[in-house]
């Protein structure tokens, strides 16, 4: 009997942005955000991308909800090839796939009350009659620890941690399966990411939820993660479980990345990697490996030929030439 499909699975997404050079500039310019990645995520389990800013990460998570559409390669939800499906043809789908913002406040109306915002997708998509759907923004406002009595009062009448609570309702209301959250914490106080992410953590338990979760803190990624796909301009560059990734990185770049996690124990600390440069960019990425630019182990092997994704390990995948014969 063969495995069902993942709930989301991309497959060698790649998307431009045209810029423009100037007015008398006859040669257009694409910019590629991002650049043949591929993944899947799993009913029940948060798949983190995590990365440098200007990575691409935010983008893949555009393109997995079909906010914007993929200049080439495929998004896939239970298996069904939705990449060519117009804004309709979307509307099935809506309600399974949701998205928590990383601006708790930009994200909201301020012209909406708070229950107004959290009820609107019921009302998009038909759920129930009017009393229904009070009934259900109030049961989703004490389910994320807001008080129903303040369905009225408007965005800007809340805290920080507050709205997105209110962002997190708004994402649960239609009864999704995956939400992508686009650092969904990087812009709360410690104390109140830490409430937020047992909240999403309680959530997947209670709801049996998916999640793509965007982020570059690898402390945040490192505590919600069931698996980890690591970006850098525009490509994975190791993904693997969360235990093998913090435990034996293969990646250069993520062996720098986990090396800046700040640690208590003093003994536990890491030697630290500390890359040189600049993030290359994108409009002109680097020939070969892409992090060749600011690897201290790179090669005459690293700077002429681009390595591809391999399974390095079961279950454990890496693109670096160290892995498949040397950077010589």
């Amino acid at each position: 009997m063969s495995a069902p499909p993942p709930l989301l699975e991309a497959r060698r997404l790649s998307k431009d942005f045209p810029l423009r050079r100037g007015l008398f500039s006859r040669r257009p310019q694409r910019l590629r955000a991002v650049d043949g990645v591929s993944f899947r995520v799993g009913a029940g389990e948060t798949l983190a991308l995590v990365g440098e800013s200007g990575c691409g990460k935010t983008t893949v998570g555009r393109c997995a909800l079909k906010l914007l559409d993929p200049t080439a390669g495929q998004v896939l939800i239970d298996g069904e090839d939705v990449t060519g499906l117009d804004a309709r043809g979307m509307l099935p789908f809506r309600r399974r796939l949701q998205a928590i913002h990383q601006d708790p406040y930009a994200s909201l109306n301020p012209r909406m009350t708070a229950g107004d915002i959290v009820g609107e997708p019921l009302k998009i998509h038909g759920t129930g009659g009017r009393g229904e759907r009070a009934g259900r923004v109030a049961a989703l406002f004490a389910r994320v620890g807001l008080d129903p009595r303040r369905r009225g009062d408007f965005p800007h009448e809340f805290s920080g941690g507050q709205r997105q609570r209110i962002g997190i309702a708004r994402a649960l209301a239609p009864g999704p399966e995956l939400i992508v959250g686009d650092e969904p914490v990087s812009a709360l106080d410690v104390s109140i990411q830490a409430q937020i992410l047992n909240l999403l953590m309680d959530l997947q338990d209670e709801l049996k939820l998916s999640y793509l979760f965007v982020s570059h803190d690898l402390a945040v990624v490192e505590r919600i993660s069931h698996r980890v796909a690591v970006m850098y301009l525009g490509r994975i560059v190791e993904t693997t479980d969360r235990e093998r990734l913090f435990e034996r990185p293969l990646h250069p770049y993520t062996q720098a990345l986990l090396s800046a996690i700040p640690t208590p124990r003093a003994r536990a600390r890491r030697q630290r990697t500390v890359l040189q440069g600049d993030v290359p960019s994108p409009l002109d990425p680097p020939p070969g490996c892409r992090f060749h630019t600011r690897c201290p182990r790179a090669g005459a092997r690293c700077r002429a030929a681009s390595p591809a994704l391999r399974e390095v390990e079961p279950g454990h995948w890496a693109a670096c030439h160290l892995h498949d014969g040397g950077v010589g």
